[in-house]
């Protein structure tokens, strides 16, 4: 493993060889392996001219090992640097290549990628691509990219990226939904919740969208997942208005100081208070009375009393009227 920091297979031999003895002559280094004493000292020079090993003084036939963490470290700092470098230019000779395609002819306006590491790879592109803006529709069940392994977001959070999502009702029926949730408006991630969404996206600096083509969840080969890459066009404006639209309709999802979905904005004196707060956004954000029960620890019958409770406080006689009105009271 250690050619990709500039040593041949023979070289990192031998000094593996070296930091376990911590101390060899080119004789040692050959009883311990395969190589003859001439090629083990040829090997020891290498690594000396390397930096990564040391003749013992007053003892030249004698070597000790540089500290990995010394001798190492730096050059794969420098590997890693180096291919961010390169692919920060590959995306960019993408991005040119695209364009061009683009003024050479009318060109198309949906490209379809197909596998779903193809696609995780694209989503991953276009995060490390934007510049101002994400805009997510999240659904239920993921199809490439799960949440933990989406560090791209954070990535572009760092950047200054502003990230808008959108977390449909069935979202969160996963018992660790809440908690990606949490970690990602914690970030600075601006999260609302909608009852239902009508499919999958991701929108880039308002010129890009992907969205996959599977109805739903991750059933069927993975090879064979459909995604449409959607640049500036009517169709891409659509895309923009359908989010934003459901954008002005969502549910605002705030964490507490307890990490908790919640959050006190401007209250009345009649407002709920603690958990009943809480309980009262995951209901907003869409999630069913098990699911609640669940994040709270209590029984269904006790959010049912408690729901009904909060509407008696509103003075409403559905949900869908609390919800309004928690909103329009800033009670979320």
């Amino acid at each position: 493993m250690l050619e990709t920091v500039g040593l041949t297979a023979d070289e990192s031999e031998v000094y593996r060889l070296l930091v376990a003895t911590g101390t060899a002559s080119a004789q040692d280094i050959s009883g311990r392996s395969d190589l003859d004493v001439v090629t083990a000292r040829l090997l020891l020079c290498a690594l000396e001219d390397k930096g990564l090993a040391s003749a013992v003084e007053d003892s030249p036939e004698w070597f000790t090992a540089v500290p990995p963490q010394m001798a190492l470290m730096p050059r794969l700092q420098r590997h890693f640097d180096a291919l961010e470098q390169t692919r920060a230019a590959v995306y960019e000779l993408a991005e040119t290549h695209r364009r061009s395609a683009w003024a050479r002819s009318t060109g198309e306006a949906v490209e379809i990628i197909i596998g779903a590491a193809a696609l995780r790879q694209h989503l991953r592109q276009l995060q490390h691509g934007a510049g101002r803006e994400m805009m997510w529709f999240v659904k239920a069940q993921y199809v490439a990219m799960s949440p933990e392994s989406n560090q791209e977001e954070f990535d572009a959070l760092d950047r200054g990226v502003l990230y808008r999502a959108l977390y449909e009702q069935a979202y969160f029926d996963d018992p660790d939904s809440v908690d990606y949730v949490v970690k990602g408006v914690c970030a600075g991630e601006v999260a609302r919740a909608v009852p239902l969404l009508p499919l999958r996206m991701a929108i880039a600096d308002r010129s890009v969208a992907i969205l996959p083509l599977a109805p739903s969840g991750t059933s069927g080969n993975p090879r064979e997942l459909r995604a449409a890459v959607v640049r500036e066009s009517s169709l891409l404006d659509a895309l923009i208005a359908l989010f934003e639209h459901h954008w002005e309709i969502g549910a605002p999802l705030r964490v507490t100081e307890e990490g908790q979905i919640g959050g006190a904005g401007t209250t009345d004196a009649a407002s709920p208070v603690g958990e009943d707060r809480h309980l009262l956004s995951l209901m907003v954000a869409g999630m069913t009375d098990e699911a609640i029960a669940g994040q709270l620890r209590v029984s269904k019958r006790t959010v049912q009393r408690r729901i009904q409770g909060l509407m008696s406080l509103a003075g409403v006689a559905t949900r869908m009227q609390l919800g309004w009105h928690a909103a329009r009271r800033d009670w979320l």
